[in-house]
């Protein structure tokens, strides 16, 4: 990410950002969000203060320095969060995290950096976000998705789409993967915040990597790359080119247009593991590389075919009511 994204951007804001890329191992993606969230909320500072007379849009923030930042209260806060519901129509998604934004920014300025004598927003709170499971496909619509890859480089392609639904690696993680990185039956993964984690490979990811190793070989640029994917130039595959490739498939096998795409295949990974494998959370957890439990957990919620399948087992279920015998 090239210094001059944030030139417009204050040097505490700089400085910020640059640290969660650089030390914390921020994705360019979540160090952006973070930018463009603080970006607003400093830009609203300076139209409140103006009587929002002038456009939001072209306020410059370069002056919003620490001083500025230090008279921030918790009531400035509050009032963003509602010109961000009413405004902008934000949903309680997306204004929660502009909070950890904002959260995140100010304990950074005075834990880390010690340059506020106090957080002033320390007691603001998230939004409520109600938690429902990530929308993915049901294990039929994954095995139809599967059959209907018929694109050039097939067999590559099709074992893309193999460790995404077995694995749930992040489309990051599986643009990242070097051919050293497998080795018999795993595969080093990098994830986030530059974690490394091993991932077990099962027969089919296996069967699909040894499928896809021939046609490999006489793509272009082979023999130099070390990657295991690669493009038609011979180069590592690209996240965008991965995101064509999962669409044009979807589409392929009639579910495009449905808002899927790459990430939702992990989520689909996630789901089938839990609900159809009764893989234990924890070693869920450990498998999709998440920090915390409580992300894995929005997997546990159950579906209603679990709930109709759980009737079904009570021990009494089979028991009916005896006929009284007919009088004689």
């Amino acid at each position: 990410m090239a210094e001059n994204k944030f030139s417009d951007a204050p040097k505490p804001l700089r400085d910020f950002l640059f640290y969660m890329l650089t030390i914390r191992g921020r994705s360019e993606r979540t160090v952006n969000a973070y930018y463009i969230d603080l970006r607003t909320f400093m830009r609203y500072l300076k139209a409140k203060r103006s009587n929002f007379e002038v456009d939001e849009s072209k306020i410059h923030i370069t002056d919003v320095g620490i001083e500025v930042l230090a008279k921030v209260t918790l009531s400035d806060v509050y009032d963003f969060l509602n010109y961000t519901l009413t405004e902008r129509e934000n949903n309680a998604k997306t204004r929660a995290r502009k909070v950890s934004s904002l959260r995140t920014f100010f304990n950074y300025l005075t834990v880390k950096e010690r340059l506020l004598d106090e957080n002033p927003i320390k007691h603001l709170e998230l939004p409520s976000v109600k938690k429902s499971l990530p929308k993915h496909l049901t294990l039929e619509e994954s095995m139809e998705l599967m059959a209907a890859v018929n694109t050039k480089f097939r067999r590559r392609d099709y074992c893309i789409l193999t460790l995404f639904l077995n694995c749930g690696m992040r489309l990051s993680e599986l643009v990242g993967i070097n051919l050293s990185d497998v080795r018999e039956n795993t595969v080093r993964i990098l994830g986030k915040g530059n974690k490394e984690r091993i991932v077990y490979l099962n027969e089919a990811c296996l069967f699909a990597l040894e499928e896809y190793y021939p046609e490999r070989g006489q793509m272009q640029g082979a023999g130099k790359s070390k990657a295991l994917f690669l493009s038609s130039r011979g180069d590592r595959i690209t996240p965008r080119r991965v995101e064509q490739i999962v669409a044009e498939c979807l589409k392929a096998a009639g579910l495009g247009g449905q808002g899927y795409s790459p990430h939702k295949l992990r989520h689909t990974a996630a789901t089938l593991l839990y609900q159809h494998g009764q893989v234990d959370i924890r070693v869920l957890k450990e498998i999709l590389g998440h920090a915390n439990l409580a992300t894995t957990e929005l997997y546990t919620h159950v579906s209603n075919k679990q709930i109709e399948q759980a009737a079904g087992k009570s021990p009494l279920a089979g028991v009916k009511m005896k006929q009284k015998g007919k009088e004689t």
